[in-house]
């Protein structure tokens, strides 16, 4: 699991991201919510915690902003402000959980990771004539199982949650690799990889772009 935490306070943020990775969840932290439209263009999350009271910004006007952008990542508000006023603002502008400072730590794990569930993509999907179970990770054409390997799974598995979106080669490093020196051809490799699965024309190239996966039905 890999979280979005936003938070000004530095004593808070550390103690945070340390406790998600002693639950081996990846945490990126960012102090300056004015990094925020790059960091969501080159990551993917599974949930994004965000404080309301930043140094440059509303966080209100941040989840408005997240939506706008068409990100469907869950966001769990993570502030001092109590009242029921504040909780509904964030709720109408597309925020999914609010807790209140101060808090136990158990308790914003628990709601992160129940928060992580609801954005499971489906199990079973097609596109075209291949089947691919999620869950299983086996990917089946015309009645036979194709294997793949851990890295092309990764990059499947990103490709079908940014399912119709242009997904750059920056976010499938960060995404696949963890953001270690690997160069295009890498990325072009395993793209090959799956390509050769998948229906003719499934992963579409968009030069200096990234990549996009279309076609898929879910069951």
């Amino acid at each position: 699991m890999k979280i979005l935490l936003i938070e000004d306070d530095k004593a808070l943020g550390e103690s945070i991201q340390e406790y998600f990775k002693l639950h081996d969840i990846e945490t990126v932290w960012i102090q300056d919510e004015r990094k925020l439209p790059n960091i969501l263009k080159v990551y993917e999350f599974d949930v994004i915690v965000l404080d309301l009271m930043l140094n440059f910004s509303r966080g209100e006007d941040l989840i408005t902003f997240i939506r706008d952008n068409k990100i469907n990542t869950p966001i769990l508000i993570l502030t001092a402000k109590t009242e029921l006023s504040s909780k509904e603002e964030c709720f109408l502008r597309g925020a999914d959980d609010y807790l209140s400072k101060p808090f136990e730590p158990k308790e914003l794990l628990l709601r992160v990771k129940a928060l992580s569930k609801r954005v499971q993509i489906e199990s079973i999907l097609n596109i075209g004539d291949v089947t691919i179970n999620i869950d299983a990770k086996t990917i089946w054409k015309n009645d036979r199982e194709i294997k793949l390997s851990k890295t092309a799974w990764d990059l499947l598995t990103l490709l079908i949650k940014r399912k119709g979106e242009i997904v750059s080669s920056e976010t499938i490093l960060n995404y696949v690799w963890g953001g270690k020196a690997v160069g295009d051809e890498v990325v072009r490799t395993y793209i090959k990889e799956l390509r050769k699965i998948l229906p003719h024309d499934s992963i579409k190239t968009y030069k200096g772009r990234g990549y996009r996966l279309d076609n898929i039905k879910e069951n």
